[in-house]
């Protein structure tokens, strides 16, 4: 009796133990089939029903009311000079001014991320929404705002000072309204994501072991109905290619590395078309050069700095694979032509890597996205991008970007400029997907929230 007691406990531990491994590997199935959404009428009837309440409404109408107020922090923050990796004068203003919107819970991570939480009331979902502090120009460019043809002119004034001010309006929005959410919502201003930042804020904020984002709202640019949901990857190098250096006259016949750049130009370029030719879109682009001392001196050192580009993770790494193919046998030919000195060395020096991320769009973020887009009349654009949405997405985490609001042009350059053409609409249709994603708790219970 006891040897089949035993024999009955062990098939059963077995079970559970199976059970439990079939769970696990189910898992991410059910979160897929959680995350597709509803049809599209559905989410239209719940739009419609979203704003027959009182708070939903108070809260559509505020970003306009504050519109004065929203120009004012949009000046104060773009004449706060936020460069990658120098984004800390703005990220600690920023921090207070969501304390003064009224978050408690507010902190600055280890790589600079400014965080707020607003607590939710029933999931333990958490919702975010984002928007980068960082900007392309230097600590000491002068950012002071002008103003021409009801245009505002100052560099970053739009990318992404603006996008700062539309996560900020959505924040009063919510405060002013009382509006209690069932997900806690995560309000952030990252850093990191202009150029060699490389989008070390995110990178930082998904990372093994972080607390968990169950979804990302990120805000940064292009008309209201442009809606991003999948990433344009990027691979970026300094390709660095080194020798002795000598006298131009009296060293001739050495091998230099200008001349070994010039044929590792040559040679990518001339085989490039093989791969951006065809299929998904594919770019590259040597966007800075340098080294050498003078124009009577054979160079002791040759670098570039290449951008690659692709929204096919495979195409991207192809065109990764032709770039160091094409310079490694240019070296082997500069090597070969010489007639003294040394060898040159290459060097290929990562200096960016952003994943290339598929998007879908029958997520429920993104159809969310689409149905309030249309609902506030525009006819949604479902675009791929290289924004901070690239790093969830390729971990299979929802993640869009969406409009900042306004008009703008001229970005990254010093001219760039920023218009308020009726922005508060993009606040109010970011502000509703948000609502979407993050789930309302129901009026009544607020109420009785309220109640002493």
């Amino acid at each position: 009796m006891y040897a089949l007691l035993n024999m009955l406990k062990i098939q059963a531990f077995v079970l559970s133990a199976a059970v439990k491994l079939m769970l696990r590997a189910l898992l991410p199935l059910l979160f897929c089939f959680m995350a597709i959404a509803k049809p599209a009428t559905e989410i239209e009837t719940e739009i419609d029903q979203m704003l027959m309440r009182h708070d939903v409404r108070l809260a559509v109408d505020h970003p306009q009311l504050i519109d004065e107020q929203s120009l004012r922090e949009l000046v104060e923050l773009t004449q706060i000079p936020a460069p990658p990796f120098g984004e800390q004068a703005r990220g600690v203003r920023f921090a207070e001014m969501l304390r003064q919107a009224g978050l408690q819970d507010v902190r600055i991570d280890k790589v600079g991320n400014v965080l707020g939480r607003r607590p939710g009331r029933g999931e333990s979902r958490v919702v975010a929404l984002s928007a980068h502090l960082d900007t392309v120009f230097p600590i000491d460019t002068d950012l002071t705002v002008k103003y021409s043809d009801d245009k505002m002119y100052a560099p970053g004034i739009g990318d992404n000072s603006r996008g700062l001010v539309s996560l900020l309006s959505v924040l009063h929005a919510l405060q002013v309204a009382k509006i209690e959410t069932q997900a806690d919502l995560l309000f952030i201003g990252n850093v990191g994501e202009e150029g060699l930042g490389d989008l070390r804020g995110v990178k930082y904020l998904f990372r093994d072991g972080a607390d968990p984002i169950d979804a990302l709202i990120a805000i940064d640019g292009g008309s209201s109905q442009r809606i991003v949901y999948g990433g344009v990857g990027s691979h970026r190098y300094r390709i660095v290619i080194t020798g002795p250096g000598g006298h131009s006259w009296g060293a001739f016949g050495m091998a230099n590395p200008h001349h070994a750049m010039g044929r590792g130009i040559a040679r990518f370029v001339g085989k490039a078309p093989t791969i951006t030719s065809k299929g998904e879109k594919t770019s590259f682009n040597i966007g800075r050069m340098g080294g050498g001392t003078s124009v009577n001196s054979i160079p002791f050192e040759s670098w570039a700095e290449v951008d690659l580009r692709s929204g096919s993770q495979k195409k991207l790494d192809e065109i990764d694979a032709l770039l160091k193919v094409s310079f490694t046998k240019a070296i082997a030919q500069e090597n070969a032509a010489r007639t003294t000195g040394q060898r040159l060395q290459i060097d290929f020096v990562k200096v960016g890597k952003r994943p290339a991320a598929a998007g879908n769009p029958d997520v429920s973020l993104v159809k969310n996205a689409v149905a309030v887009t249309r609902h506030f009349g525009f006819n949604p654009s479902l675009e791929i991008s290289s924004t901070d949405a690239n790093l969830p997405i390729s971990l299979g985490i929802p993640a869009i970007t969406v409009s900042r609001g306004g008009r703008s042009g001229n970005a990254h350059s010093p001219d760039e400029w920023w218009q308020n053409d009726k922005s508060y609409v993009a606040v109010q249709i970011t502000l509703m997907t948000l609502l979407l994603e993050a789930g309302l708790v129901d009026e009544r219970a607020v109420e009785n929230l309220a109640e002493p």
